[in-house]
């Protein structure tokens, strides 16, 4: 029963982030500036957008495995759980954070590669729901727990 619980709780908190992160976009888009892909060497965001996205998802992923790796098979379900929640909200935050940057971005200058760059982040956050397989993947956990998630 906790493991059902569990993965409604995180596939709701990863949903209502999407849904966020969806409705900023579309309020953006609606009151932007417009699409420009001129990429002259004034315009600070061109080099800022792309190094803190890359920033957040190689920083998210390695945050995220590196807390995953510290649990180990005798911890109770429970904590891993609990481990493995923090550790998914942390690159989930990750990947918004500089979402939300590229976005503000394209509505501060109207240029089209914050955009995208958002729009990549955002399929990659979407991509990272949780599921039945992908915890019992990346979770050490002993054969019972593995039958509860089933």
């Amino acid at each position: 029963m906790v493991a059902k619980t569990f993965l409604k709780t995180l596939s709701f908190i990863h949903l209502s982030l999407v849904i966020g992160l969806l409705a900023v976009t579309g309020i953006i888009l609606f009151q932007g500036k417009g699409f420009s892909a001129d990429t002259n060497g004034d315009d600070i965001f061109l080099y800022i957008v792309p190094i803190i996205s890359i920033i957040g998802y190689f920083g998210g992923q390695f945050l995220f495995n590196r807390s995953i790796s510290k649990i180990n098979r005798e911890q109770s379900m429970k904590e891993k759980l609990t481990t493995y929640t923090s550790a998914s909200l942390v690159k989930y935050a990750c990947i918004e954070g500089p979402a939300i940057i590229c976005l503000v971005a394209y509505y501060s200058t109207g240029n089209a590669l914050p955009l995208t760059i958002a729009f990549c982040l955002m399929a990659f956050l979407i991509v990272q729901r949780p599921s039945k397989h992908r915890i019992i993947g990346q979770l050490p956990l002993t054969p019972e727990e593995k039958k509860e998630f089933q």
